[in-house]
């Protein structure tokens, strides 16, 4: 009995010899876009031997369910996958410090997602042998687009709309109206912070004036102003009464030049048809002269022919 507890306690003892355990000190990362990221990973061996160490980087996106190699190396030689050259740097002697770190720099949002750190180091293979970090990327919220929308007149409903085509995490919108100072002041009409609207019901002459949108998140904001006055909807009126007239008077002066033009050549086509029609006087043709009178000879007394 004594003899074969003794010998499970030795294999349980040798197995514990070949185990590897792979540690990160964060498994969170929020970066900020065009900065770079450092992803700690750190192993501990059972096995002295190195020579043989193997040390992966894999990543899986947000938008994908197959996970792509980042990084690869084996007995001291790496290799870095496409899209990461030139911005990935792998930790010296990797071998010698346990140090199994990789650095991305210029990171896209395109790299936000979970990075996997495997470690092997036969044959020390197994135990924990990999760790995750999920990598957030913060970008800055782009320009927003602001807009007016709906018949801009005392007692009807308009809303003002922005929208920032980019930033993360997604941004929060805040509207204000700006004073003749460009003082903010609260805005009398409900906003939705999720997609920047602001709805302005019954409006009136107490509303009118410029209103400034904010998006915001964790990283910074951007702003954009829109004018809000009676003048925006009468304005928008009175160019389009303007443009349709301008468009009939055209056609009309187009339609009494063409007829003008028709009747002009129509004259013409009946001339030159006269002329072609009338024969030339012929040679034996013997024209009649024609007599003039005089008013101081007496009636029916002819002159000489002309």
């Amino acid at each position: 009995m004594y003899s074969t507890l003794k010998m499970l306690l030795l294999l349980g003892m040798m197995g514990s010899g070949h185990l590897i355990t792979v540690t990160v000190p964060q498994k969170f990362e929020n970066v900020t876009k065009g900065e770079s990221a450092l992803l700690q990973c750190t192993f501990v061996t059972t096995e002295q031997k190195t020579s043989d160490l193997i040390i992966q980087w894999n990543f899986l996106s947000k938008t994908s369910m197959v996970p792509q190699q980042v990084y690869y190396s084996q007995s001291g030689e790496g290799v870095i996958s496409k899209p990461y050259e030139g911005r990935l740097k792998p930790s010296s002697s990797p071998a010698s410090t346990n140090n199994a770190s990789i650095t991305i720099s210029n990171m896209k949002v395109s790299d936000a997602g979970a990075y996997t750190c495997e470690v092997r180091n036969f044959p020390d293979v197994s135990g924990k042998t990999e760790a995750t970090i999920i990598v957030n990327i913060l970008e800055m919220p782009s320009v927003p687009f602001c807009a007016v929308h709906g018949d801009v007149e005392s007692g009807h409903l308009v809303t003002l709309t922005c929208h920032s085509e980019q930033g993360s995490p997604t941004p929060s919108y805040t509207w204000t109206r700006l004073d003749q100072d460009k003082t903010n002041k609260p805005v009398l009409g409900y906003t939705d912070p999720n997609i920047g609207s602001l709805y302005i019901r019954n409006i009136s002459q107490f509303e009118f004036g410029e209103y400034q949108c904010s998006a915001s998140n964790d990283v910074g904001s951007a702003t954009c102003t829109v004018e809000l006055n009676h003048e925006l909807g009468d304005g928008a009126i009175a160019g389009a009464v303007i443009g349709a007239l301008l468009g009939a008077l055209l056609i009309i002066l187009i339609v009494l030049y063409m007829t003008h033009s028709m009747k002009k050549q129509k004259y013409k086509d009946i001339k030159e048809t006269e002329m072609h029609s009338s024969p030339p006087p012929g040679p034996n043709l013997r024209v009649r002269p024609r007599w003039r009178m005089k008013a101081s000879l007496p009636w029916g007394v002819a002159t000489r022919p002309l």
